[in-house]
C-alpha cells in the first residue's frame, strides 16, 4: 500500500501565535506551518507573506489587530510557492507587493502550476480556496536589494538562489532581526522540489555572515540568540549536505531514481523521520537532487501530474 500522497493525511489545525521580536516587529509563528510576520511602521504595516487564502489571511488580519489599527499597505514575498501568498486578496489597504524579481519570472514560469500542485499536496493549508481569485503579483521587484525607512532601516535582500530562485529575507541591521522565509528551517524537514541545492549552501553562507540575533525561520519555532541561530542554520545546512552527498553516492553507482530514492532515505530517516513533514518532502527532494548532480539546473515544473507520478514510483510498494 503506498503512503498517503504528500500531506494529505495532515488535519491536525494549527493556531499561529503572534510573537514580538524587537519593538514594533512581529513573528506569527505555528508550530510547523509555514511562519510569516509584520512590521509597524510610523503611519502602516507591512506583512512579510501573505498565507494561502483569504480566509486564513483574514483571521491574521484580525489577530494584527491586536496589536495596531494602522493600515497594512505592503506586502513582502520572501519566495513564491502557493501556501505563502495565495491570501493577498484580504490585504484590501495593500497597494504595494514587493519580490525579488526571480520570484517575479517564477510566477511567470510556473506559478499557475504551483497552485495546483500545492492545493492537493496540502489541502489542511488552503482552506476555503475558492475565495482565492488568482495568482498573487507583486507590482514592485528589485534584483539584489531594496532598503525601506520606516523610523528603521528594513533591508529586501535577495542573497542568492536556494529553496527556490527568488528568496529573499528581511534584514533589520539595527535589531538583527531576520526573516529568513524557506531558506532556514527550525528542525523541520527543507523542501526541495524548486530548489538550487549546491547554491543554497553559498547562500546559507551569506546569511550566516549577517549574524542575526533573532531569526523566524520558514517553520518551526522563532529562534533566539546568536549560537541558536547558528544551530539553526547548520542543521539546515547538514540537511542539504546529507540529501545532495547520498544522493551522489546512488548516481555514482549507477542507481535509477528509485534505488536512489530508497539510499537516501534508510540513512536520512533515522536522523531526520520525526521532522515535521519530512515525509511529505523527502521523495521531492531526492527527485530534485537527482536531477541537479546529473546536470539538470532548472528545477523542471511539478504539476499536479507530476506530483503523483512520483509519488507512486517512489513511495508505492
Amino acid at each position: 500500500m503506498s503512503k498517503a500522497f504528500a500531506s494529505t493525511a495532515d488535519t491536525q489545525t494549527q493556531r499561529a501565535r503572534i510573537t514580538e521580536l524587537a519593538p514594533h516587529v512581529y513573528g506569527y509563528i505555528s508550530d510547523y506551518d509555514p511562519n510569516t510576520g509584520f512590521i509597524v511602521g510610523p503611519d502602516s504595516v507591512m506583512v512579510i507573506d501573505c498565507r494561502a487564502t483569504p480566509k486564513m489571511a483574514r483571521e491574521w488580519i484580525a489577530d494584527i489587530r491586536t496589536i495596531t489599527d494602522k493600515p497594512i499597505t505592503h506586502i513582502f514575498l520572501t519566495h513564491y510557492h502557493a501556501v505563502r501568498v495565495m491570501g493577498r486578496a484580504a490585504f484590501t489597504d495593500a497597494h504595494t507587493v514587493i519580490s525579488s524579481r526571480g520570484t517575479l519570472d517564477l510566477i511567470r514560469e510556473r506559478g499557475q502550476q504551483d497552485f495546483e500542485s500545492e492545493v492537493r499536496r496540502f489541502p489542511r493549508l488552503f482552506d476555503a480556496v475558492d475565495e482565492v481569485p488568482g495568482l498573487t503579483w507583486p507590482n514592485v521587484t528589485f534584483e539584489r536589494e531594496m532598503t525601506l525607512w520606516w523610523d528603521r532601516e528594513i533591508r529586501l535582500e535577495h542573497l542568492g538562489r536556494g529553496h527556490s530562485q527568488g528568496d529573499s529575507v528581511v534584514w533589520l541591521p539595527e535589531e538583527r532581526v531576520l526573516f529568513a522565509g524557506d531558506l532556514v528551517e527550525e528542525r523541520c524537514a527543507l523542501y526541495c522540489g524548486d530548489a538550487f541545492l549546491q547554491d543554497w549552501r553559498r547562500t546559507l553562507d551569506r546569511v550566516q555572515a549577517l549574524n542575526p540575533r533573532v531569526l523566524v525561520p520558514g517553520r518551526g519555532a522563532a529562534v533566539v540568540g546568536e549560537a541558536n541561530v547558528q544551530e539553526a542554520i547548520r542543521l539546515t545546512r547538514g540537511f542539504l549536505d546529507d540529501l545532495l552527498t547520498l544522493t551522489q553516492e546512488a548516481i555514482d553507482r549507477g542507481a535509477d531514481l528509485k534505488a536512489a530514492f530508497d539510499h537516501v532515505y534508510a540513512v536520512m530517516t533515522p536522523k531526520y523521520g520525526d521532522w515535521p513533514i519530512y515525509e511529505h518532502c523527502i521523495p521531492f527532494n531526492v527527485s530534485r537532487a537527482y536531477d541537479e548532480l546529473q546536470g539538470i539546473q532548472h528545477p523542471r515544473i511539478w504539476t499536479a501530474e507530476r506530483d503523483l507520478e512520483m509519488w507512486h514510483a517512489l513511495q508505492g510498494e
